[in-house]
């Protein structure tokens, strides 16, 4: 293994500690949000307003901190700090200067687009959606400069500060909704939000002092590596967009078919994305800047191959969580929620919410991985493009499903639009740019979906003879399908011989416990 590959795994099992640190305490935050305001009026109000604020986020907070890792990546590689500091500097000015205008636009005009992108609420919702919006929107500008000096200590090999962030902003969460959630209501959590999210922004300045960053603001637009920025810019501006609008379109829809609708959703999604967080995420977090050294056509097929090798691990490791979501949804649901004003109802619509987002979770994973690889190459088109391939399909399944057939239609559009944008994405990077083997990516699919068969078929048989009336029966049914799943699924894999399981078994054998530079 070389040194460079062996920095990626420590540097990646190092994102993956912190993140599921993060991601169990992102639960408790949910749990505790849960038994607290369980799928009420005002957890939904509070998530719409979250909808809003990302709409004046995605104006250009995604896209900077997505395009700023290429470009400071390929500085630091060749020892251009001075450079690299520059362009960060104009990043951040930039950014927050187009923020500050887009938040104040939203503060006044949160009632109208309240009306119209929520049209379910009643007048007290609607006060109350109107309320917690123009409070969360104080963190915008917060949310923003984490986001890009987060992605600049990545592009410099200093994952530490970034993979902690989360675990100080849901440990400020979960106070606010405990100690205030009963007495103060939504604005509780709209506050804690806000004050999360500044103690995620000072847990980067240690990663920024030891890089030598100086924050001084500067609007020096000329900068070389700023106007490569701007060449990425436009496409990841509308992919967030796009991105941004089909969760508005999700709740505007989830909010006329009654309280508690947009919250099963969320509560859901959360469940679904944790392994796509843990995994997928912790994966592409510590290989885009690698990615992007080998973004140049001469090494067109060492990119190549380092995205069927990654491929392949991930499509291996998040498909026994895309089983156990499917089969088992009730006793997770039931272990993560039911407790406090969290009801059976709640626990119905949750289920349902986890069981159908399930199919979804392998199609993030591709996506995610090949869209990396797409904007190694320079490549931002391709990507948004099947964007919008997928949001025509995420609307048309909202506006149809969605309304007659409730939770169960949205998630299921939304799982449809993911299946979709994954596989025209990984076609179209394979055939543009040769930076995916589609033999390859059709021998690891083929493995996976016979492997999660039979595990399927196995844990089907066994949750039917295991009732979850509590948490105590639900962790002893997880854990019983838990063992089952892994085991018929890895012995599947072996006997087809997987080339995953070897890509696997050797970043493990190279992982020691020294970590990277933080």
């Amino acid at each position: 293994m070389t040194t460079t590959r062996r920095a990626v795994v420590r540097a990646t099992a190092l994102i993956v500690v912190l993140t599921g640190l993060s991601q169990m305490l992102g639960f408790a935050r949910d749990a505790v949000m849960a038994a607290v305001f369980g799928t009420s009026a005002s957890v939904d109000a509070f998530l719409v307003a979250q909808g809003l604020m990302n709409l004046v986020l995605g104006l250009i907070t995604g896209a900077m901190s997505r395009a700023i890792i290429p470009t400071v990546s390929r500085a630091a590689d060749t020892s251009d700090s001075r450079g690299a500091q520059q362009t960060v500097q104009v990043a951040l000015t930039v950014t927050m200067s187009v923020l500050l205008a887009g938040s104040v636009i939203m503060f006044v005009a949160a009632r109208p687009l309240l009306t119209v992108l929520a049209s379910g609420f009643d007048s007290a919702a609607m006060d109350e959606g109107v309320r917690l919006t123009r409070i969360v929107l104080l963190a915008t500008l917060f949310i923003a400069a984490t986001n890009l000096l987060a992605g600049v200590a990545q592009a410099h090999g200093r994952f530490f500060w970034a993979g902690l962030q989360g675990i100080p902003f849901n440990a400020v969460m979960i106070a606010a909704a405990a100690l205030f959630g009963a007495r103060f209501g939504g604005a509780a959590l709209a506050v804690g939000f806000v004050a999360g999210s500044a103690v995620r922004l000072a847990f980067q300045l240690p990663a920024v002092r030891g890089i030598g960053l100086s924050l001084r603001p500067s609007l020096r637009i000329r900068d070389p590596g700023f106007r490569e920025m701007l060449v990425l810019m436009p496409p990841l501006v509308v992919g967030n967009a796009l991105l941004n609008f089909n969760t508005i379109v999700d709740r505007a829809v989830g909010s006329t078919q009654g309280a508690g609708t947009i919250a099963a959703l969320s509560y859901g999604w959360r469940v679904v994305t944790l392994v796509e967080v843990v995994v997928v995420t912790a994966f592409t977090t510590t290989l885009f800047p690698a990615f992007s050294t080998l973004g140049t056509p001469e090494r067109r097929k060492q990119l190549r191959r380092a995205t069927d090798r990654v491929l392949g691990v991930v499509i291996v490791l998040v498909s026994p969580g895309v089983i156990l979501l499917a089969v088992a949804a009730k006793p997770i649901v039931v272990l993560l929620f039911a407790r406090g004003n969290f009801d059976a109802r709640a626990v119905s619509l949750t289920t349902i919410a986890v069981a159908t987002y399930s199919v979804s979770l392998a199609a993030l994973a591709v996506r995610e991985v090949v869209a990396r690889t797409c904007l190694a190459i320079g490549d931002s088109r391709t990507p948004v493009w099947t964007g919008f391939c997928a949001m025509a399909v995420n609307v048309v399944g909202d506006l149809t499903l969605g309304l007659h057939f409730g939770v169960t239609g949205l998630a299921f559009s939304t799982s449809a639009s993911m299946l979709l944008a994954a596989t025209v994405l990984s076609v179209l990077t394979a055939r543009r740019h040769r930076a995916v083997g589609m033999r390859v990516l059709g021998r690891t699919t083929r493995d996976v979906l016979a492997a999660s068969a039979v595990s399927t078929a196995v844990c089907w048989l066994v949750i039917r003879e295991m009732p979850v009336r509590d948490a105590v029966h639900a962790l002893l049914a997880l854990g019983t399908m838990s063992s089952v799943c892994l085991a018929s699924y890895i012995g599947i894999l072996y006997l087809l011989r997987t080339p995953a399981l070897a890509d696997i078994r050797d970043s493990l054998s190279h992982l020691q416990i020294k970590l990277p530079s933080r």
